[in-house]
């Protein structure tokens, strides 16, 4: 079957950490950019960053960027997404996807991170 499955999410105190994964199967990673996305409920989907192909090279949203960390492991065909110093503002369904950018060939079904205060 071919799919994005993600992982990692769950409930986590402010200041704390969660690292998702993000997981394809029936298909190759190797030369697609991945990006991950997220909507809390009653806003908009906002996208949070995006890896290149090789790992190379990521851009984040102005809103994570020095806290949250992207990489890819090819071998396994998985991208990660590393989420330090969490706020309740990062609270949202997240979701990775690939190519980073309109039109996309894959979506997962979304991992909900929940940050409390």
């Amino acid at each position: 079957e071919v799919q994005l499955v993600e992982s990692g999410g769950g409930l986590v105190q402010v200041g704390g950490s969660l690292r998702l994964s993000c997981a394809a199967s029936g298909f190759s990673l190797d030369d697609l950019a991945v990006g991950w996305f997220r909507q809390a409920p009653g806003k908009e989907r906002e996208g949070v960053s995006c890896i290149s192909k090789s790992g190379g090279s990521t851009s984040y949203a102005d809103s994570v960027r020095g806290r949250f960390t992207g990489s890819r492991d090819n071998a396994k065909n998985t991208v990660y997404l590393q989420m330090n110093s969490l706020k309740p503002e990062d609270t949202a369904v997240y979701y990775c996807a690939a190519p980073c950018s309109y039109p996309y060939d894959y979506w997962g079904q979304g991992t909900q991170v929940t940050v409390s205060s």
